[in-house]
This record gives C-alpha cells, structure tokens and sequence, in this order.
C-alpha cells in the first residue's frame, strides 16, 4: 500500500472522531445565530465561555480517567465542596485570600489522591469508589460550613483580585473572558502529558489493555492512581473557577456538574472503554454543551430542553463510539475485487508522483502522456472494479441461496424422521 493510500486509509478511520465534533459545534453555533434572538453577539459569547469554564476543568480530568478505562462521579462535588471549604477558611476562619484559594487546590488534590487509593491500590470499582466519594465530599463540605453558603468577596472589593483572572471588566464595563485563556492554558498542559510524556503514554496503555501493560512492565497502579490525582487537582481549578464566576457557594452543591463533565468528554470523543481521547476534543464537547445551554433559551427553549437535548448529544456520541470501535476491531477480508483495486491505486499513486517530477522539470509532452495514462487506469479500474463487484455480489447470493436450500432441506429430513418415529 503506497504511503497516499495509508494515509487515507488512517484519514478514514480517524474522521469521525477529529472531524465530527468540531463540525457540530460550528453548526451549532450557526443554527443558533439564525434562529435565536441576538445569538450573534458579544455578551452571548462571554455567557458561553463564562458557563464553561467549571465544566471545562473537571471535564479535563476526567478524560484522564476515562482513558484508563475508570470514571469519576465525584468531581462534581468534590469542587464544590472545596470550594465551600476554602470560603469558609476565608469568611469564618479569617484566612488570607490566596491561602483560601490554595486550601481549594489542596482539598481538590487530597479527594483525587483519595480516589486513586481505593481504586488502584483497594482494588475497588471506580463506579462504586467515586460514588461514595461523592457523598463524603458532599458531607464534609456541609459539615465544615455548618450547612451555610459560603460567599467570597465581591469584585470591588480588595480580596476579589482572583476574579479578574477569570473575567476581566474594563473601565468601560466591558466583560473579557480571560478565564479563557487559564482553561485553554491548563487544557494545553493536560494535552501535552497525554501526549508528549510518559506519564501520557502510559495512561494511554492502561487504557487500552491493563493487563498487557502490566505484563510490559508499565506500574499500572502509580499511572492509575496518577490519572485521579489529575481529576482532583482540576476539580480544584474548578472551584476557584467557580467561586470566581458566581460568589455564592451553597452546601451540598454540585452534584450533576460531573455527568456534564463526562458527556463533555464522550462527546468530544473520548471512549468508555478507555485508550482514547484528547482533551482539545473534550473542550470542544464542553463548548457543545455551553452553545445548547445558550442557545436554546435565546429560541424561548426553557432550560429542561437543554437537559433532554444534551441527552440525546451523549447517546449519539457513544453510539458513534461503539460504531468507531468495531470497525478498528474487525477483520476485513480482501476480495480479489479489492485486491484489484488496490493494485490499481497503488500504480495510479505511482505515476502521479512521477507526474509531479515531470511537471518541476518541465516536460509538456511527458505530462501530458501521464496525464492520459493516469485517466485511462481509473476508468479502466472503475468498469472493471464494477464488474468484479458485480460477479463477486452474484456469487455470494448464489451460495447463500444454497445454504438456505440446504438448511430447509435438513429440515425437512428431520420432520420426517420425527414423523415416522411418532407412527412407530
């Protein structure tokens, strides 16, 4: 196979997952501007990035998860819990502003590295791990704010600096995201581990095949429990995120956020099966769900609309998923039809490289002949491909036409046998 015909054959196999998701977002965003009301606008732009940006950051970590083949249902409550606990260090306890927001950081870590234990080392389902830990951090943030809503200071104020770094408002009253720029920021580290280190590649291998990566050598415990510590550091990310976004934090808060997060991630293309995924394909997901969280109010859509059309995003996502997944599984036998075709490809690939050298030396004539030749082999293999696919399509007919002949007729030998051992 000639290195064109590879590469649309990887072309191919990888389409769906780099292309689609980019493409619905961008259509999406279209639909929107032409049916909703004022879509098209500034302030709509900064509501989108600005509902983002805590999805966006849990979202993060759990491709990291995902990828090993786990899932975190936690992240969700495990920001908002500490981010209630950091604005109770700061409103009750009197601690410092930037010690306050370090305190989130830490608490977020702290519940990944949790996580990390019972599933690598206690050897428990992921499922049922983040589960209970969902409930802990829901509990311990409610029991460390004495079930009272924490409130960080407001923007005028000299504590509310962390606020201009995730939405700046001029002179002018104008809002810049700059949040922004810390998701995309922390969303290039995240995609550079996954890809350009060996904490990254060995994620990946566990994903793919846990006990292969084992048997390779790979501590599958240590890059296990790597990826939740991952989780918990963006869900801290997330907390400040959202303390600097909305004020409020209320007890109990949060539960939900982490389906967002892991539809975010499957829609941008990161498999359940684990071994897959980018983290530039979960923002994109996540912005999907921004765009219909947005878009949907701006057509007089209430907001259980985006929850139902969401929904129906994931299913798509995974199904595609499972699509994409068989066809790199199967094994596809080569009819002579193909190996033809093939053969043909591969020569036709040929002169056009030669076409290409003729056409730097500048050579008319040569370019011309190739030219030609290059026309007469793909209509040639066209009839011919057709006709073989014909015959080959005929062929195959005939033998199941016999098999089922043949099935109908063991049948029959087996009525008849029952027949005569019941008059007997």
């Amino acid at each position: 196979m000639s290195e064109a015909t590879g590469r649309m054959q990887q072309f191919r196999e990888k389409g769906l997952k780099w292309i689609l998701a980019p493409a619905a977002l961008v259509l999406l965003y279209i639909f929107f501007g032409i049916f909703g009301r004022n879509f098209f606008s500034y302030n709509t732009l900064v509501n989108i990035l600005d509902s983002s940006y805590y999805i966006g950051f849990i979202a993060i970590g759990v491709t990291f998860v995902i990828i090993t083949g786990g899932i975190d249902l936690s992240v969700g409550t495990v920001m908002m819990s500490a981010a209630i606990i950091g604005g109770t260090a700061f409103k009750t306890w009197g601690w410092p502003m930037w010690l306050s927001l370090v305190l989130i950081l830490v608490i977020g870590t702290a519940f990944g590295f949790f996580n990390g234990l019972l599933v690598s080392r206690l050897k428990l389902p992921p499922f049922i791990a983040t589960l209970g830990t969902m409930m802990i951090s829901m509990g311990i943030g409610s029991i460390v704010a004495n079930v009272r809503s924490a409130t960080f200071p407001t923007r005028s104020s000299p504590d509310g600096w962390f606020k201009s770094i995730f939405k700046f408002i001029s002179e002018g009253n104008t809002s810049i995201p700059t949040g922004a720029i810390v998701l995309f920021s922390v969303a290039a580290i995240a995609a550079i581990i996954l890809t350009k280190t060996k904490m990254g590649r060995y994620i990946f291998a566990v994903g793919s095949n846990k006990e292969a990566a084992r048997l390779s050598g790979v501590n599958v415990k240590k890059w296990e429990m790597m990826a939740y510590v991952v989780a918990g550091i963006t869900a801290g990310i997330g907390g400040i995120a959202f303390a600097a976004v909305y004020t409020t934090v209320m007890p109990a808060q949060g539960q939900g956020f982490e389906l967002y997060a892991i539809a975010g991630a499957v829609i941008g293309g990161t498999s359940l099966s684990g071994g897959i995924g980018s983290v530039f394909g979960t923002l994109i997901g996540v912005y999907i769900m921004s765009v219909l969280r947005t878009g949907l109010p701006s057509m007089d859509l209430q907001a259980h609309y985006q929850t139902f059309f969401t929904g129906v995003v994931v299913i798509g996502a995974v199904l595609l998923d499972i699509y994409r997944n068989k066809r790199a599984s199967e094994v596809k036998i080569q009819t002579p039809a193909d190996l033809y075709k093939a053969s043909i490809v591969e020569k036709i690939d040929a002169l056009r490289q030669i076409l290409a050298q003729e056409k730097r030396a500048g050579n008319r004539e040569r370019v011309t002949a190739l030219k030609s030749e290059i026309a007469g082999a793909r209509a040639e293999m066209n009839e011919k491909f057709t006709t073989m696919k014909a015959e080959e399509k005929a062929e195959l007919a005939r033998v199941h036409a016999e098999e089922r002949a043949a099935e109908r007729e063991f049948h029959q030998l087996l009525k008849r046998e029952h027949e005569e051992a019941s008059a007997e």
